[in-house]
């Protein structure tokens, strides 16, 4: 069992940041590839949405049950074998001969990615120290950072050398696994060892379940926006003529700014608390978003970036703030945030399509726009009436 003392085990929370990186890296290959798999399959809008909402759907599902097992059992198998399963099966898309062989590859893929999330982020707390809120936005850097990175990679590496070299992608994958099976430790057992899963979930957020449910509202929105803003902001910008290297980058700013925000946000919290970050945050993303969406010419790049950094800043702080809910079940209070909130998130965004049908993308993400500053209720509420359970 980690002993926890005041310093951070920076070697520790190096390797979990690598398991969230590289799980993330290959999982962003997909929606990048996904022209040359329309290509490829002769696919429809539908199918291709399939591809994509798949993943979400799993990350909904799988993440919850995952981090009940792995606040019950200590095994490395869920930490180590995600990543393994995401770098072999996505990698490995690029050579699917079948378009349902191709869904087969991406369900696996997404199934890993749901493994590690959970059982990563429950093994932060015993190793960060006194900077919990820091450690736990670097950790949360490397999966943002990889959404960043990710993309650009296989955008060069399969249009280099073709969809069928991407098995090759593996070695990257491969050498870090390897490095992360000697460094990283057996997670702790949280006090549920002996109950079953409503047993456990009973105990774990009984007493704190009104929260909980409050700040997983607050991150589902989160994520509903700034999924609807990536996934329709390359459509509306393609319309204008913006190049596909062009849009590339602001995918790139948009995700890149959240990486650094989460770690400004990250010690920030640790600092003065969770309650005036989450409110900042969510207050100067409203503006940002409609500078992005308004501004001509040039400004889209700074705008897309201020807009990244304010609405991905407390994703980080979202798990961070449940586990401290619910400290016995530190995986599934950081499935919460990151599986089911991301899952529902993502599963609102074809609402955002259809409703783009009708009355075009802009006036739609200005609609949205408006979703985050109107969160601070939510957020003000909880921090009013639940102070001793998020503060603790």
């Amino acid at each position: 069992m980690a002993e926890k003392t005041q310093h951070a085990n920076i070697k520790i929370i190096f390797a979990l940041t690598l398991i969230h990186f590289i799980g993330d890296f290959y999982s962003s290959f997909i929606i990048p590839l996904l022209p040359l798999f329309v290509n490829k399959f002769s696919l429809s809008l539908a199918q291709a949405g399939l591809i994509t909402g798949l993943s979400r759907f799993l990350a909904f599902v799988v993440q919850p049950p995952v981090g009940y097992m792995a606040d019950r059992y200590r095994t490395r198998s869920f930490a180590l074998g995600g990543p393994l399963l995401v770098t072999v099966f996505i990698s490995l898309t690029g050579v699917a001969p079948e378009f349902w062989i191709l869904i087969i590859f991406t369900c696996l893929g997404s199934i890993g990615s749901s493994m590690f999330h959970p059982t990563a982020a429950g093994m932060v707390e015993p190793y960060a120290g006194r900077n919990f809120g820091f450690a736990m936005a670097i950790f949360g850097m490397g999966g943002t950072l990889a959404f960043g990175v990710g993309p650009l990679f296989i955008s060069w590496f399969a249009g280099t050398y073709g969809l069928r070299a991407t098995p090759f992608a593996m070695i990257i994958g491969f050498a870090v696994i390897i490095y992360l099976y000697r460094t990283v430790p057996v997670p702790e057992v949280q006090g549920i060892k002996h109950h079953g899963l409503f047993q456990s979930i009973k105990e774990v957020f009984g007493p704190v379940w009104i929260p909980i449910v409050f700040i997983w509202l607050v991150m589902t929105l989160r994520a509903y926006v700034s999924q609807s803003f990536l996934t329709y902001l390359p459509l509306l910008y393609s319309q204008k003529g913006f190049s596909l290297l062009s849009i590339g980058t602001l995918v790139s700013l948009f995700t890149v700014a959240g990486a650094l925000s989460g770690l400004f946000a990250g010690h920030l919290s640790d600092r003065v608390g969770f309650k005036p970050v989450f409110i900042g945050a969510h207050l100067l993303t409203t503006p940002s978003m409609f500078l992005l969406l308004y501004l001509p010419g040039n400004w889209i790049y700074p705008s897309v970036f201020l807009t990244g950094f304010f609405v991905l800043a407390t994703l980080p702080l979202g798990v961070a703030l449940a586990q401290r809910m619910a400290p016995q079940g530190k995986s599934m209070a950081s499935s919460l945030m990151m599986g089911l909130a991301y899952g529902a998130g993502g599963l609102l965004t074809p609402l955002t399509g259809k409703l783009a049908d009708m009355f075009s993308i802009r006036p739609v993400l200005t609609t949205l726009a408006l979703i985050p500053i109107l969160s601070i209720s939510l957020i003000y509420y909880l921090f009013k009436h639940y102070a001793v359970s998020v503060s603790r």
